[in-house]
């Protein structure tokens, strides 16, 4: 999603659905869709505009035909406050300890930035909203993981690269991280732990490397000079 190439978005649908059953698969895709999403936060809207529109054109009607056609986040004023709550949580179990403190600092740089991170993003956005399309939820470990990656793969932002490492392993720490999606116990403690944390740079960094090719964090051409 961050390097912008939406031949590999297809390519990984295919190598995660392989194995599984027609059944599963619709699951696969949607779940990749909520992901994708939820990368609007930290990429932009224009490249998840980008990569869900071609992932979507990439995959078989058999696949499309079940994928969730309602939406889950239209706001609504009876389900407001529940939709803020959410976002608080959130972002307090990621930067427990200096949650209030970040928030002052924000608003110092502008008053409607914490404001515009709470209610736009960590409340219907990041948070799974309660009605979840086609069932699935993201989940509290894998939004750690999909923050770390996009912002690693974005470059130039290691301050928020940190914050959201800390915050994997506040996941650990405070047990926001289970949930009936989540990987084994053994699991999530290696990937919050020193190695674990080093397995996801290191991936995101080759990744990055193989996509584009040691030139940047864009798989896109960039602006070229004519003359």
């Amino acid at each position: 999603m961050t390097m912008n190439s939406p031949e590999s978005m297809s390519i990984l649908y295919q190598v995660a659905s392989a194995s599984q059953p027609d059944s599963e698969k619709a699951s696969t895709a949607e779940l990749m869709r909520e992901v994708g999403l939820k990368c609007i936060g930290f990429n932009g809207i224009p490249r998840t505009i980008n990569m869900l529109g071609a992932f979507r054109s990439h995959l078989p009607s058999s696949v499309t035909s079940h994928l969730a056609q309602d939406p889950s986040r239209m706001p609504d004023p009876e389900q407001l406050q529940e939709t803020l709550r959410r976002g608080r949580s959130l972002w307090d179990s990621i930067y427990r300890g200096v949650s209030d403190k970040l928030l002052s600092k924000l608003a110092e740089s502008h008053p409607d930035l914490p404001v515009h991170i709470l209610t736009s993003h960590y409340g219907p956005l990041f948070s799974d909203p309660d009605q979840r399309p086609g069932g699935v939820r993201v989940g509290r470990l894998l939004t750690s993981l999909v923050a770390i990656a996009c912002l690693r793969a974005q470059t130039g932002v290691g301050p928020q690269v940190t914050s959201h490492v800390f915050g994997l392993r506040k996941a650990m720490d405070d047990g926001t991280w289970e949930a009936p999606e989540a990987m084994p116990a053994e699991g999530a403690e290696w990937l919050a732990g020193d190695e674990g944390n080093r397995w996801i740079l290191e991936t995101v960094d080759r990744i990055c490397g193989e996509l584009g090719q040691e030139q940047g964090s864009s798989f896109a051409p960039g602006i070229k000079a004519k003359l």
